[in-house]
């Protein structure tokens, strides 16, 4: 018994099993904030940035959403596939525009994210959970 103990405490002074844990609930609290959505609050957040710039190119998608180019392709063939986006080719570059359905989504997208902020900042704080997502985001650009 003393020994999980001992285990726990070894790993709770870990970063990156810490950072997981905390991904991990993160993650639960924003796919039942995004369920209405009916996307995946990835999808959900590629489709926001769309919608804010109609024309984005693929590899503007995969550097804001931190991201590699292969994983955005297969997350805008899904939303291609649910008619809220399509892509343009031009020249070699695949630009991605919002259908009429997309650009109708943003307001209940928005909705999502606002429920999102709202839940964590009630379980952390607000103070808190802007300063944990300052840190956190200073130490993944010095991390990379």
């Amino acid at each position: 018994m003393e020994n999980s103990s001992v285990d726990n405490c070894l790993l709770d002074n870990c970063l990156y099993f810490t950072v997981n844990k905390l991904s991990r609930a993160i993650t639960r609290m924003a796919e039942d904030s995004f369920k209405k959505t009916g996307l995946s609050p990835t999808h959900a957040f590629l489709l926001m940035l769309v919608n804010q710039k109609p024309g984005i190119s693929q590899s503007e998608l995969a550097e804001q959403l931190h991201m590699m180019p292969s994983t955005i392709t297969r997350f805008i063939d899904k939303l291609v596939i649910k008619s809220l986006i399509e892509r343009k080719a031009e020249g070699k570059r695949s630009l991605i525009f919002p259908t009429d359905a997309g650009e109708n989504m943003q307001q209940e997208i928005q909705s999502a994210w606002k429920d999102l902020y709202r839940n964590y900042s009630a379980v952390l704080g607000e103070d808190a959970g802007k300063d944990l997502t300052k840190l956190i985001r200073e130490a993944g650009n010095t991390l990379e």
